[in-house]
């Protein structure tokens, strides 16, 4: 029996205010390089789905869009329930409930970053959860992760210690995308970007209780190592969700149904609206008064983006840089990228594993979500 994922919520209410680097890795193991390139193609645009008159490249797409909220409804419980507070709306709670230090740290990035992580949290699950009821409720089959379920998490207090499908503790966070939104460059053209800041074999989330202690710093409530905790999570926050925005605009291009293409383009939308947020956050990582600090215990290093200051890594750059889009036309202010090879289907999954989200998943997992993916991006729209 299928489950359905309930959004996450906690009782504290807090005031709101004003890829593709890397092999695919799983658990240290390189995962074939033919995987990529085997498994049968789609021929979905040549297939009618004889139920609820779907075409299959349709439920390709919806499918794999329904896999990827999954992964994400799973790494975003994870934040919420160690650094998210508050639902949405607010509810009522003791008014001398305390923040815990990792709580502080986020918040020490802007005021209101727990309670955007929870609603965040809130809107990946029911991405999920419609997808999901969509598919069904068109003739077509639901993903479910259920058996996938097996990885370890965190055990420090706040969690809930079920067992995941993604792994936050020990990633490889790209962060050229912060760079690539800078760059009147176009990914898709074959620009390659550097790292904003070089994080890698980091945890966005405390381990245990003992990473919610470390050195006071004077600038700042918390501390230095928690900090820089919240800080990884912040560029994480960022990288996930520009895969996000990316990856529906991409599939949106490959649509038939007028109602699928409705709802690609509405859960895009609001995928973008994350990723606007999450620019800003990670941004008040590197810049005073946080920055710059170093970790006491894991020796990471957090500068100031602002001295000296380079426009390719400004963190008060919020809004996409116009960029060049064909020869003989004036730059334009887009997402990026916007076809198969950089931010389709196949590309998303490779960019996840290399970020190191899927260590310790089983090979089964990884063909099963690389077969979906394949299939996502060989869909054709008809006419």
């Amino acid at each position: 029996m299928k489950k359905k994922l309930h959004p996450y919520s906690i009782s504290r209410p807090v005031d709101r205010r004003s890829f593709l680097k890397g092999g695919l890795l799983a658990g240290g193991a390189a995962v074939g390089a033919g995987l990529l390139a085997a498994g049968p193609l789609a021929r979905a645009q040549a297939q009618t789905q004889k139920s609820g008159s779907l075409k299959a490249g349709d439920v390709a797409i919806l499918r794999f869009l329904a896999a990827a909220e999954l992964i994400e409804s799973d790494l975003w419980a994870q934040y919420a329930e160690l650094g998210g507070i508050g639902t949405n709306p607010p509810i009522e709670v003791d008014p001398g409930q305390t923040l815990n230090n990792y709580q502080v740290a986020l918040s020490n990035l802007d005021s209101d970053g727990p309670q955007y992580i929870t609603s965040n949290t809130n809107d990946e699950i029911t991405h999920a959860n419609f997808l999901n009821a969509y598919l069904e409720s068109r003739g077509a089959e639901p993903v479910n992760f259920d058996e996938f379920e097996t990885l370890p998490g965190s055990t420090a207090t706040g969690s809930s210690g079920k067992l995941r499908l993604t792994n936050l503790m020990n990633l490889n966070v790209d962060t050229s995308w912060y760079v690539r939104y800078r760059s009147a460059t176009n990914p898709d053209l074959g620009v390659t970007f550097p790292q904003a800041i070089t994080l890698r074999g980091v945890t966005a989330i405390p381990r245990t209780d003992a990473d919610f202690e470390g050195r006071s710093n004077p600038n700042f409530p918390g501390n230095d190592h928690i900090q820089a905790i919240a800080n990884v999570a912040g560029f994480h926050f960022g990288y996930i969700e520009q895969g996000g925005s990316s990856l529906y605009a991409v599939l949106s291009q490959k649509v038939t149904d007028p109602e699928v293409l409705e709802i690609t383009l509405g859960i895009g939308g609001d995928e973008i609206a994350h990723f606007l947020e999450w620019v800003d956050f990670s941004g008040n990582g590197v810049q005073a008064p946080v920055a710059p600090f170093k970790d006491p215990i894991s020796g990471l290093t957090f500068p100031n983006f602002f001295s000296p200051l380079n426009p390719l890594i400004q963190p008060s750059l919020i809004f996409p840089v116009p960029t060049e889009f064909k020869p003989n036309l004036p730059p334009v202010s887009i997402i990026r990228p916007l076809t198969d090879r950089f931010g389709g289907a196949v590309a998303t999954i490779k960019s996840f594993t290399a970020d190191g989200l899927f260590i310790g998943q089983s090979q089964q997992f990884l063909n099963k979500l690389q077969a979906m993916a394949v299939e996502a991006d060989s869909a054709v729209r008809l006419a």
